[in-house]
């Protein structure tokens, strides 16, 4: 079987680092067994001039073609995802954010899978890290199957963002990524696939290296992102994926974690997803 085509969708916006774009696009590109066939990078506002001038660089000596999306102003991830996919030439896209790293077999694992199985969702595992990849301090392992991918869907997210490969067809038959729910515009869109019975699958391994910033799990709690989470409940119950007292476990649940110190939040998470 021939293997397909496929692109890169990458949005960077004014936040990001240089060199941690460097690593993310090099990863994703560069240093793959199985490069993609073309990157659509999404310009999300305007960018410090170190940034613009890295970005530049990589594009000019990318091994395969680039196309460059600028959007005049900062205008959030779900619009960026979406301005970017409708510019994606080809069915299979994979995403990836511009501070993470790919593993170097990434692609070579999950588009023969898609391909062959007629799959609309791949994700896989990921792994956080601090500083540098050999810092892993919490591996994330995603619920595999449909059926448990189904199940877990109703109580947490399913997919690790960044990691999954999609189609584009079945991602804008979905609605394309929701502009209304804040933070959780993914989850969301998996939500309405789910619903509208995509195909969906999970590949265990962590194929990916998710970068932990300082004041990452301050970032995960609050006022604000328990305000959020409520949107999100609210969306889901919309769509159909969960039941009424769905919903109200997950608040509860939520509020628990979102809304307890910082440092209680963290010790939660690592001892959830472990360590190494």
């Amino acid at each position: 079987m021939t293997t397909p085509e496929f692109t890169l969708l990458l949005p960077v916006y004014g936040g990001n680092s240089p060199e941690q774009l460097v690593e993310a696009f090099e990863s994703s590109v560069h240093g793959q067994s199985l490069r993609p066939t073309a990157v659509v990078v999404v310009v999300d506002g305007p960018l410090p001039p170190r940034l613009d001038a890295e970005l530049a660089r990589l594009v000019a000596s990318s091994p395969v073609p680039v196309d460059l999306i600028r959007l005049p102003e900062n205008r959030g991830l779900a619009v960026a995802l979406n301005e970017g996919l409708a510019a994606c030439r080809t069915e299979l896209v994979a995403r990836m954010d511009a501070d993470d790293v790919s593993a170097p077999e990434r692609f070579a694992r999950q588009i023969p899978v898609i391909a062959e199985r007629g799959l609309d969702v791949l994700g896989t595992g990921l792994a956080e890290f601090e500083g540098d990849v050999s810092n892993v301090v919490a591996t994330r392992i995603p619920p595999a199957g449909s059926a448990e991918i189904r199940r877990a869907a109703a109580f947490r997210q399913p997919f690790n963002h960044p990691t999954v490969v999609y189609r584009k067809s079945a991602v804008l038959r979905a609605g394309g990524y929701p502009t209304d729910v804040g933070r959780f515009e993914d989850y969301v869109l998996f939500a309405r696939m789910l619903v509208a019975g995509a195909a969906v699958d999970n590949l265990p391994e962590p194929l990916l290296y998710y970068r932990l910033e300082g004041g990452a799990y301050g970032r995960r709690g609050g006022w604000a992102q328990f305000r959020a989470e409520l949107r999100l409940q609210r969306a889901l119950r919309s769509v159909g994926l969960t039941t009424r007292t769905q919903r109200v476990r997950n608040t509860v649940v939520r509020a628990g974690y979102r809304l307890v110190p910082v440092r209680l939040r963290e010790v939660a998470y690592r001892r959830m997803f472990g360590r190494g």
